[in-house]
């Protein structure tokens, strides 16, 4: 399957070259290309694209609020498209602690590039999102689980959140809590002494069970839920 990439940044020749790489690329495909962030939002729903990569400042509406529309628009269900939920949007920063990532993640964006990724890990990077992966390097993570502890306080969660935990078995919670530490498959099959693609199958079924888009959003439901609180956030 060709993975539909949408190109949205303000600079011309930042999108321009990132055209040049994808399109080096058999399995990859440049369906459009947007300055700003309106022009991302109807491009993004003209063009279905299976990935937008995008600039977080842009003229006019933000990345962020770009991203917050067209994730909303695909969550309604304001398509016709089979593809898997929609359009996955991974953010282009030139920081990996950008201030905006927490925020991002929120709107729905589904992962992080850094604009000096080496062109192998980028391509890599739009195949992942294509199928439903999310990308977070684990300084990102950690600045998410900082945000998440400063800014929650010891929450309960509401009773909605509380409910969606239940549907979970003590294994699936278990795996929950170690993705939501930002521990891979591999860590979380280490972790519970079980094969890796065992440890894959519960994370799908956490994923399908809490209606999770990937796992960049477990992190913000296991917080927003209190099922982590501050001082949980290291792994091991």
């Amino acid at each position: 399957m060709t993975v539909r990439v949408l190109i949205a940044d303000d600079d011309q020749l930042v999108r321009t070259g990132l055209r040049m790489m994808i399109e080096t690329q058999d399995d990859l495909e440049v369906v459009g290309e947007a300055g700003d962030g309106r022009e991302a939002i109807e491009m993004a729903h003209r063009s279905r694209p299976d990935v937008v990569l995008m600039d977080i400042r842009m003229p006019g509406i933000d990345g962020i609020e770009a991203t917050r529309e067209i994730v909303a628009a695909s969550d309604s269900g304001d398509s016709d498209d089979d593809r898997l939920a929609g359009p996955r949007v991974l953010i282009l920063t030139t920081f990996e602690l950008d201030e905006y990532v927490y925020e991002a993640v929120r709107a729905g964006a589904s992962g992080f590039l850094l604009k000096r990724t080496p062109p192998e890990d980028l391509l890599d990077g739009l195949r992942l999102a294509a199928a439903g992966e999310a990308l977070l390097a684990p300084s990102v993570t950690k600045k998410l689980m900082g945000e998440f502890a400063r800014t929650t306080h010891g929450s309960t969660g509401d009773e909605r959140s509380v409910q969606r935990i239940d549907r979970l078995t003590d294994r699936e919670r278990e795996v929950l809590i170690l993705m939501a530490k930002g521990c891979s498959n591999h860590e979380i099959a280490t972790e519970l002494f079980v094969a890796e693609s065992t440890a894959k199958t519960h994370v799908k079924r956490v994923l399908m069970k809490l209606d999770l888009r990937d796992r960049v959003h477990a992190v913000v439901f296991a917080y927003e839920s209190g099922l982590l609180h501050p001082g949980d956030a290291s792994a091991g």
